[in-house]
């Protein structure tokens, strides 16, 4: 391949790439089959400063944007390896430093920015709202210096290895409210003393291994100061923190998409059959090229996403139009890899199966590809909304 993709931040990529190179397929696999947390990859990560790259030089991160992260992000995925345990340290910590008092972020951001707190889940989703965040039910009720919590969230990813948790609850109820959006709040969670104390966690199995979980708050107490800005602002607060987690996730399936490229066109040079070299061949050229030309496209509008949200500049169609090219281009690429190993692709030590159903929960999380499309046909071309 071309050394185009590599045009923005070429030492980190660099380093990026030797680092996963001591995490070998080997590693990710034995962690597949017993559904392990990747935790001496995310420990390595998280010692070479690559999870504190947003955070400010102040509080001890690097202070680059959201390209760098997006670079880290990337070549993480085109190595084999698997972002998903741990981007959210990335981004989650987004809304303490915008919205967060001066004593939460020198208290929270230094200790994120080291590894000794991790700041992983982020707690909005519910069982019965779904995509609809403004129909959630769990509930902050203040009571003197605390809040208490009561309620259920689903697919909260990584709350089993997590010390902190961005937690989005209703503290006036919807109907009270005089927009939707309006009435809910953002608590710091503090895990560690939260867990049997009016917190359960429930891990839910599913087709990868992704760490998610199904939480329970039983009058849950949190103190008021662990309020992050203002009560009933919270919504506005998080929709920062989604435009990044897009961007984000949309480089790891740039990163997914170029792994399966590389994968392939290997493959279809070296393996021979009838003779010959099978890439060779227009009907297995073709669809590696088709993807490649994909996967560039949604690179370049990663790219777009990320420096509008860099520049302080409304980012959420860029960044949800980022997240759909690139999921699809992955996704395809995917198969496209599958079906050029043939019976190979199926087998556990080639790594293909196991990424073909990573990339594939990104056109599901975090918003699924009918509601972006909903989004772009609304906002962008004026089209009657549906809901």
């Amino acid at each position: 391949m071309t050394a185009s993709h590599e045009q923005s931040f070429p030492e980190i990529r660099d380093a990026v790439r030797r680092l996963c190179a001591g995490f070998p397929g080997e590693y990710w696999r034995a962690l597949d089959r017993e559904r392990r947390y990747p935790t001496e990859f995310v420990q390595t990560l998280t010692r070479e400063g690559f999870l504190s790259v947003l955070i400010p030089e102040e509080y001890g991160g690097s202070g680059l944007g959201l390209t760098a992260a997006t670079a880290v992000l990337e070549e993480i995925h085109r190595s084999g390896s698997n972002g998903g345990a741990c981007h959210a340290q990335m981004y989650t910590m987004g809304v303490i430093l915008k919205h967060g008092s001066q004593e939460q972020k020198e208290a929270y951001l230094p200790k994120i920015a080291s590894g000794e707190l991790r700041l992983q889940a982020f707690g909005v989703t519910e069982p019965t709202a779904g995509t609809d965040t403004t129909r959630i039910s769990t509930f902050a009720k203040r009571a003197g210096d605390k809040y208490v919590v009561n309620g259920q969230k689903i697919w909260i990813s990584r709350a089993e290895h997590s010390d902190l948790m961005v937690l989005l609850c209703r503290t006036t109820p919807r109907e009270e409210t005089r927009k939707p959006s309006d009435g809910m709040s953002v608590l710091l969670v503090d895990m560690r003393e939260a867990v049997g104390n009016g917190l359960t966690i429930r891990p839910v199995r599913t087709m990868l291994n992704h760490a998610t979980t199904e939480l329970f708050f039983d009058n849950l107490e949190v103190p008021a100061a662990n309020l992050v800005g203002e009560e009933g602002k919270g919504f506005k607060y998080i929709l920062d923190g989604m435009n990044a987690e897009r961007i984000l996730i949309a480089a790891e399936c740039v990163g997914d998409g170029r792994f399966f490229i590389d994968r392939a066109s290997a493959y279809a040079k070296d393996r021979n059959v009838f003779g010959r070299p099978i890439g060779a061949n227009q009907g297995v050229q073709f669809p590696i090229a088709r993807a490649y030309v994909a996967v560039t496209s949604a690179a370049l509008m990663v790219s777009h996403a990320a420096d509008l949200f860099e520049a302080g500049q409304p980012c959420g169609t860029e960044a949800n139009m980022a997240k759909l090219a690139a999921s699809e281009a992955s996704w395809a690429a995917a198969d496209m890899c599958i079906q050029t190993h043939g019976g190979f692709g199926f087998a556990e030590e080639y790594d293909i199966e196991r990424k073909f159903r990573e990339t594939r929960l990104y056109q599901v999380a975090p918003i699924s590809t009918n509601l972006i499309l909903s989004h772009v046909a609304t906002h962008v071309l004026g089209l009657p909304k549906s809901f």
